[in-house]
């Protein structure tokens, strides 16, 4: 398996469903020093993941206060639309959101998550519009 490119298209994101599923992109992701991101299947819904700790120490790997911020407020507009359910992980090292209504959303937004942990913030505000826009 190799590492998502960035910027990652949606369908490229990969399906975490179960145990040996997780454990593919995981341990790719950790190999390659990169971002893990994948989507997994809940009953009717999907949950989005992202961890930042597969890309291991250094400079220039963790993220800035000002992409978290965007990515933390992004996902607190999901969940105030609710679009995703209350809890979601807003970072700055793990990011997840339960409850998106499908595989399709699920992986825009997984898609936009993992450019704006590689400070491209453009597809997170396609993905994601103002608060108002959501309603």
């Amino acid at each position: 398996m190799q590492p998502l490119p960035v910027p990652c298209p949606a369908h490229l994101i990969p399906d975490a469903t179960g145990t040996n599923a997780f454990h593919d992109p995981y341990r790719t992701a950790m190999a390659h020093n990169a971002v893990f991101v994948a989507v997994e299947a809940e009953g009717q819904h999907w949950t989005v993941k992202a961890d930042t700790l597969t890309a291991g120490p250094g400079p220039g790997r963790g993220v800035t206060d000002a992409v978290n911020d965007a990515i933390r407020t992004a996902i607190l507009r999901l969940v105030d639309a609710r679009e995703v359910d209350f809890g979601a992980y807003t970072g700055p090292v793990y990011f997840m959101m339960h409850g998106v209504r499908d595989e399709e959303r699920a992986r825009e937004l997984a898609a936009a998550l993992h450019a704006a942990l590689h400070e491209d913030l453009e597809p997170l505000s396609r993905a994601v519009p103002p608060a108002s826009s959501l309603r």
